[in-house]
C-alpha cells in the first residue's frame, strides 16, 4: 500500500518499491539521480546545506546505445564517471569559505597566477580532464598490471592459465581492498565513506516506502546490492572468467588483452548488478554477498546530519508519477 506523506510541503504517495535512484558520496555531501532529475546536497562550512539540481536526458525515450545490454553498461560507467568526478571537484570548492575565497583572489599561489595568467577557464578545465585521464592510468596500473606482473613472478602459477587467471584475480581483490581499507584510515575518506552510508540508508528508507526522516533512515541498512563497490567486486570477479580464455603468457600481452576486453567486462559486469539489484531469488542473494561485504568497508554509519544531505539530494529526485522510478 502508498503511503501519503508531506515531502518539502508537497504531498507525496510513497510505497515499497526498487527505485532508479542512485548516488555517490562526495566531499561533505550526496549525489543522486534519477529518472528524470539529478541533485547534488552538500554541507557547507557554514552549517547550511547547499542543493543543486538538473535535468537528465533521455527518461523514457533512451538513445539506442542506453537499451542494448553490454553496451549500456560501457555508456552508464563511463557517463558515470564523468558526472561523477565533476560532482565531486565541485563539492571541493564549495568547501572554501567566502573568506579563504576572497584570500585566494587577493593572495593568489604562484601556480594559480601562472595558469590564470597563461590559460583560459576551458583550458584550465581541459587540463584537469587530462589529470581525470591519468588517474584512470594509474587505476590500470594498478588494477590491471601489478597483479600480472606479481603473479608472472611465481613460475609454477604460470603453468597453467585458468590457474594464472585466478591467482592474478585474487591478487586483484586484494589489492582493491587494501586500497580500500588504507583510504578508510585518513579522516577525509572516512567522512566520505559516512557520506556513502547516508546514501545507501536513505535509497532504502525511499524504497521500504517510508517517510524521508532522519530516523527512519536511521534504522535501514547501509548496504545496497547495487552499490559501485559491488560493481567493481564484480568487476574484477568476471575478469577473472574473461581472462582464462586469453592464451598468452607474456606479462605486457596479457595486460593489453584485458585492456581490450576490458569494455566486455564492464558490460557484463553491468547486466550482472542489474541482475542484483532486480531479483530477490536466493541466487541473488548469494551473488551479492560479496559485494555487499565488501560495503562494509566503504560505508560507515552517518550521523544526523550527513544523512539530512542524502534526504536533501534524493528529494529532488523523486518523479512525479511513482511508476516512472520502477526499478
Amino acid at each position: 500500500m502508498s503511503e501519503e506523506i508531506k515531502q518539502d510541503g508537497q504531498s507525496c504517495a510513497f510505497s515499497p518499491h526498487k527505485s532508479k535512484i542512485g548516488g555517490q558520496a562526495l566531499i561533505e555531501g550526496v549525489m543522486m539521480k534519477g529518472a528524470y532529475k539529478g541533485a547534488m546536497a552538500c554541507r557547507l562550512p557554514d552549517g547550511t546545506i547547499d542543493v543543486e539540481t538538473w535535468d537528465l536526458k533521455g527518461g523514457k525515450e533512451k538513445p539506442w546505445y542506453r537499451r542494448i545490454p553490454l553496451i549500456r553498461g560501457v555508456y552508464s560507467f563511463i557517463f558515470s564517471m564523468v558526472d561523477g568526478y565533476k560532482c565531486l571537484m565541485k563539492s571541493a570548492e564549495k568547501q572554501m569559505t567566502e573568506e579563504e575565497i576572497a584570500e585566494e583572489e587577493e593572495n593568489p599561489s604562484k601556480l594559480d597566477k601562472w595558469l590564470n595568467d597563461h590559460f583560459t577557464e576551458k583550458t584550465v578545465e581541459a587540463i584537469m580532464s587530462v589529470v581525470m585521464v591519468l588517474s584512470v592510468g594509474v587505476a590500470l596500473a594498478l588494477f590491471l598490471f601489478l597483479p600480472k606482473w606479481i603473479v608472472g613472478l611465481v613460475k609454477p602459477l604460470c603453468v597453467n592459465r585458468i590457474v594464472r587467471s585466478f591467482a592474478e584475480g585474487v591478487v586483484k581483490i586484494v589489492v582493491f581492498i587494501a586500497y580500500m581499507a588504507f583510504m578508510g584510515v585518513m579522516k577525509e575518506t572516512r567522512r566520505t565513506y559516512e557520506y556513502h552510508g547516508a546514501e545507501h540508508k536513505t535509497i532504502a528508507c525511499f524504497e521500504a516506502g517510508l517517510p524521508l526522516t532522519v530516523e527512519n533512515v536511521r534504522k535501514q541498512v547501509r548496504l545496497h546490492p547495487r552499490c559501485g563497490t559491488s560493481f567493481i567486486f564484480l568487476t574484477l570477479f568476471i575478469s577473472i572468467l574473461v581472462m582464462c580464455l586469453v592464451p598468452f603468457t607474456v606479462v605486457w600481452q596479457r595486460f593489453l588483452c584485458s585492456f581490450i576486453l576490458l569494455p566486455v567486462t564492464v558490460g557484463v559486469s553491468f547486466e550482472a548488478i542489474q541482475f542484483a539489484g532486480r531479483s530477490n531469488s536466493l541466487f541473488a542473494k548469494i551473488f551479492s554477498w560479496p559485494g555487499l561485504q565488501l560495503q562494509r568497508i566503504t560505508t560507515r554509519e552517518p550521523d544526523a546530519s550527513q544523512i539530512e544531505c542524502a534526504i536533501a539530494a534524493l528529494t529532488p529526485c523523486i518523479p512525479e508519477n511513482m511508476e516512472d522510478d520502477n526499478w
